[in-house]
């Protein structure tokens, strides 16, 4: 069976026994068990017996809809945090009527054991609410942190060779500027930065190519 392998950050390929050709649909395994449908492009790699391609899922799913399922769950989840807060602070209000006439507890008096739980239960309660809140607040948080990935390009993407690209493009375009004097430098370290920009992009433009190039292997 052929399964996944890391190939480098946000990245991983197939590890195959057998040589597939570009479009290809293959059945790839996860350490899961779980079997997806994926679409071969390029070899990247081939060593030990075993050839490594890139690949995409056959159902469209990658890195933005990852995002988007996982920011959905999250929604979800704080929703019902919030629902779960509500019934707290609904449960913890039940005797507000009767505790806000502050009545002390008569000890000895057979409304004594009635009187405090009524205390207990609001207490447990809005504990209960606080922690439901502090989830939800949680739960939002990290939806929001995934909302914002929804529209990312990464190295797993066709799409990152024309992304990266583009980027590269910028960024050499930035440098130059900063060398000819046509942008300003804005503190001593602006041009080793923007030459590291450079370097970086670049990087990820040739793996790109590598892993998704029409003309690579």
């Amino acid at each position: 069976m052929n399964t996944y392998k890391k190939f480098c950050p946000n990245v991983y390929v197939a590890k195959c026994e057998e040589q597939h050709a570009k479009g290809e649909i293959i059945e790839v395994q996860t350490k899961y068990g779980k079997v997806n449908e994926c679409v071969v492009y390029n070899k990247v790699a081939e060593g030990n017996g075993f050839y490594y391609y890139s690949i995409v899922r056959a159902d469209g799913f990658n890195a933005q809809e990852r995002a988007k399922t996982k920011a959905e769950r999250l929604t979800e989840a704080a929703q019902r945090q919030s629902e779960k807060s509500n019934e707290y602070f609904a449960a913890a209000s039940k005797n507000d009527d009767f505790l806000k006439l502050g009545e002390p507890i008569k000890i000895g008096h057979h409304s004594e054991r009635r009187h405090r739980k009524m205390f207990e239960d609001k207490d447990r309660n809005m504990r209960k609410m606080c922690d439901a809140m502090d989830k939800e607040k949680d739960y939002k948080r990290r939806a929001e942190y995934w909302a914002k990935r929804e529209n990312d390009i990464n190295l797993s993407m066709p799409e990152s060779v024309e992304y990266f690209a583009h980027k590269l493009e910028q960024a050499t375009e930035y440098h130059a500027g900063l060398k000819s004097g046509k942008y300003p430098k804005e503190y001593s370290y602006t041009l080793s930065y923007a030459k590291r920009d450079v370097n970086d992009l670049k990087k990820k433009y040739d793996i790109a190519v590598k892993l998704w190039g029409e003309n690579a292997e």
